[in-house]
C-alpha cells in the first residue's frame, strides 16, 4: 500500500486517481470512475468530484493507496 500525502484538506478523487498515478489522464480516471471501478474505503464510488481526506483509501486494479495528511 502506497501513502500519497496532500497538502490542502483535501483532494478530489478524480484528481487524486492521476496524481498517485493510477490513471494517465484524466479522461481515463472519469471513465473508470463512472464505470464503478474505483473503491474508496472499500465501497465503489462513481462520484469524480469525491472528496477524498486524510485516512481514506483508494483502491484500483489492486492497487491501493491512502491519504495522508502532509507536513
Amino acid at each position: 500500500m502506497e501513502k500519497i500525502q496532500i497538502h490542502p484538506p483535501f483532494i478530489k478523487l478524480e484528481g487524486l486517481l492521476k496524481f498517485a498515478g493510477l490513471c494517465e489522464t484524466g479522461g481515463e480516471a472519469k471513465e473508470r470512475i463512472q464505470a464503478g471501478e474505483v473503491l474508496v474505503n472499500g465501497e465503489p464510488c462513481t462520484m469524480r468530484g469525491k472528496k477524498c481526506v486524510a485516512g481514506d483509501t483508494i483502491t484500483l486494479d489492486g492497487r491501493q493507496v491512502t491519504v495522508a495528511e502532509g507536513k
